[in-house]
């Protein structure tokens, strides 16, 4: 029997809270040698548990996948269309416009030219159109240079290195016009009205310290005049939380959200480079919106399942918290998740039974109508926007059964619920195109969990199959962070489906599915919710007569990595398999790496007492027993600057010293990606292999 190399114990003992907390691999948090030894001999056992004949079944089937065309999220100004797009055989997306919403896109930047492990993953068009602001990234670190092209040239015109953890929402171009310097005045933005002849000449940005000197959560706001001045505005942003700017093309209001991760924001206007409250110190979320000369919240304040308030953009600095708003649109039965420009109007991205729904308004908020969607279909994360200019609306949708495509929709006055249509999607192999050969079932089941929850658990199958209690299952959740689980593509995942697998996603507590109470039944306190969730539905896909738990495999990455980690010593029993990929494991120090610090509003901080209470009782990491474990992959990124490999690493050590069953106990980094933004398709494809791989030699799946 293939057994895993021997990992050292150098136990280091500290005192929490009067617990003294003893911690055997704590070596593996350093990033020198001997942990680069380490998992080098870890990742040459896991190449022999992987050396399978079903790895070489599956590769190609992979590859053929990854030969897909990837269209992201455009945005239009001007009239110009500035959209990422991956063509099938590039390794990344390139930045291409098109001067037309049905031209042919032209290249602006393609990062194949500027090195192998470069990626463009997010732009910020100015108010005109006419130029952009990028990210460049190389090895997946999520730490940025800046670029700023001219569109119709192509040509960069100016450039900052070094900028650290920058966004698209972080960035934001100084209000456009015919009148008065860019980042001049009193607020820091031009005059004008946006459609005179000048384009916005400067921008906002947010810089940060980096991962190699531990300074990610120092951060400053900083304006940028195009080939001139850079000047610093502010340091004002507490660690806890990451900057958002907005600014409006009329009034010159700049308007900083100062958010949580996933958590609520403070609202503030920036005037003379200071930042004045306007909502502040509110126990809930506000996301803004600037439109047509009005600020829009969307808001959890007095309405669990959100509403839209608004106020004139003159009048925002003025307020006095959130009373001094109108409500919009008031809460509904569904969540408002999302909220985009469209035309003389706005959009509305709702969730209704854990499925995405949208909705067209006015700028009163008066409903105009609701897209004819099908059933069971889910718009992206930020894969939701629209004209400032055009009546048009722009959305990533996708299903189980369907590939994600970029939806256009026409939503003036005169336009209806089925003035919409997919205009970009991907072309599959036939033999794994649901819309094709391939015919899937997708269905959505309930289930009971603790505290009289009932948990939606989305469970697909090939559409002759009929499951007869030993089925190759799969199941996905995530849990937190405000983030809902919806529908959507997995292409990895339809060889599996042909093969006979059945595929589950839980949509558990902690997430956003039925509004804010639901993630709050799933956070701090409560976080222990969402492993009940996870199990209940476990056990539902066994009792329901799907699979059996020698054939249930779990899989979860970062907060979801915590959730199958969770699942791992809580339940080990009801898996035959566990991929926990990038993890957080150790919930004792995930507060003192990288962007941890950032999370103890959702999960609570370990140096408070009570926090300390409920993370030490479930802390994977701190429940490693002596028992026969499920086989298990755990892996991480050696770049990634989120969640720190020493979690994955330490763990994978200690579930492989305490096991006492035969089933593998595997470890895997990765060089050359981070968390998994801007990992190249190359890289990508060889992730999927080893983790398909890995379930299906742990719960003897034939690859047809």
């Amino acid at each position: 029997m293939r057994t895993p190399p021997d990992t050292e114990r150098d136990p280091v003992t500290d005192e929490r809270h009067g617990e003294p907390i003893v911690d055997p691999y704590r070596w593996l948090e350093a990033d020198d040698e001997a942990v680069a030894e380490w998992g080098a001999d870890q990742n040459a056992y896991t190449d022999e548990i992987l050396d399978a004949e079903r790895r070489e079944s599956l590769r190609p089937r992979l590859e053929r996948l990854a030969e897909r065309a990837t269209y992201h999220l455009p945005k239009s100004r001007g009239g110009r269309y500035v959209q990422l797009i991956e063509a099938p055989d590039a390794d990344q997306p390139r930045l291409t416009v098109r001067e037309g919403r049905d031209d042919e896109p032209r290249t602006l930047v393609d990062p194949a030219e500027l090195g192998a492990e470069v990626s463009v993953n997010w732009f910020v068009p100015s108010p005109g159109g006419d130029r952009l602001v990028y990210g460049l990234m190389e090895g997946g670190t999520e730490e940025y240079d800046l670029r700023v092209l001219d569109v119709e040239s192509g040509e960069v015109i100016d450039r900052l290195d070094d900028v650290g953890r920058c966004n698209e929402f972080a960035v934001a171009w100084a209000g456009g016009g015919s009148g008065g310097e860019a980042g001049t005045d009193g607020g820091g933005a031009g005059g004008g009205d946006g459609a005179g002849e000048k384009d916005a000449d400067g921008f906002y940005y947010l810089s940060t310290g980096s991962a190699d000197d531990g300074a990610l959560l120092e951060k400053e706001l900083r304006y940028r005049e195009l080939g001139g001045e850079d000047r610093f505005v502010t340091d004002g942003i507490p660690p806890e939380r990451w900057p958002g700017v907005r600014v409006d093309r009329e009034s010159g209001l700049v308007l900083v959200a100062l958010g949580e991760l996933g958590s609520n924001a403070n609202l503030y206007a920036l005037d003379d480079d200071e930042l004045v409250p306007v909502v502040v110190d509110v126990d809930a979320t506000f996301r803004p919106l600037i439109h047509e000369g009005r600020v829009y919240l969307l808001t959890d304040h007095e309405a669990p399942r959100y509403r839209l308030l608004g106020i004139d953009a003159g009048d925002f600095a003025d307020a006095d918290g959130p009373d001094d708003f109108e409500t919009v649109v008031p809460e509904g039965e569904d969540v408002l998740l999302d909220v985009a420009p469209a035309g003389d109007g706005f959009a509305l991205h709702r969730i209704r039974e854990a499925a995405s729904v949208v909705t067209v308004h006015d700028g009163h908020g008066a409903k105009r109508h609701e897209l004819s969607l099908p059933d069971h279909v889910g718009i992206a994360r930020d894969g939701f926007d629209g004209s400032p200019d055009d009546a048009e609306l722009f959305f990533s949708i996708g299903g189980f059964d369907r590939p994600t495509g970029i939806a256009y929709a026409d939503v003036g006055p005169g336009a209806g619920p089925n003035d919409w249509a997919v205009r970009q999607e991907p072309e599959l192999p036939a033999e794994l195109d649901p819309r094709g050969d391939l015919e899937l079932t997708v269905e959505r089941i309930r289930v009971d969990s603790t505290d009289g929850a009932t948990v939606p658990v989305y469970v697909v199958h090939r559409a002759d199959l009929e499951p007869d209690g030993d089925a190759p299952t799969v199941l996905t959740g995530y849990g937190g962070f405000r983030i809902p689980r919806l529908p959507g593509f997995a292409p990895y995942a339809l060889p599996f489906l042909a093969d006979g697998g059945v595929y589950a996603l839980a949509c558990l507590r902690g997430g956003l599915e039925f509004g804010e109470e639901w993630h709050e039944a799933g956070s701090r306190e409560h976080k222990h919710h969402v492993f009940e969730d996870f199990e209940a539905a476990a056990a539902a896909l066994i009792d329901r007569g799907y699979t059996n738990a020698d054939r249930l495999a779990g899989w979860g990455g970062s907060n979801g990595g915590l959730l199958v980690g969770a699942a791992l010593t809580r339940r080990p029993d009801l898996f035959g398999a566990i991929v926990c990929a990038v993890p957080l494991l150790d919930m004792l120090r995930f507060h003192e790496f990288l962007l941890g610090r950032t999370w103890t509003p959702e999960y609570g901080s370990p140096d408070d007492p009570e926090a300390f209470a409920w993370l030490r009782e479930y802390s994977p990491y701190h429940n490693v027993a002596e028992r026969d474990y499920p086989a298990t992959l755990f892996w991480t990124s050696a770049g990634d600057t989120r969640v720190h490999p020493a979690h994955a690493r330490k763990m994978a050590a200690l579930v492989q010293a305490e096991t006492i069953g035969d089933a593998p106990i595997c470890f895997r980094s990765y060089d050359e990606t981070g968390h998994g933004v801007g990992t190249p398709t190359w890289l990508e494809v060889d992730q999927q292999v080893d983790q398909w791989t890995f379930v299906y030699e742990a719960l003897d799946v034939e690859p047809s």
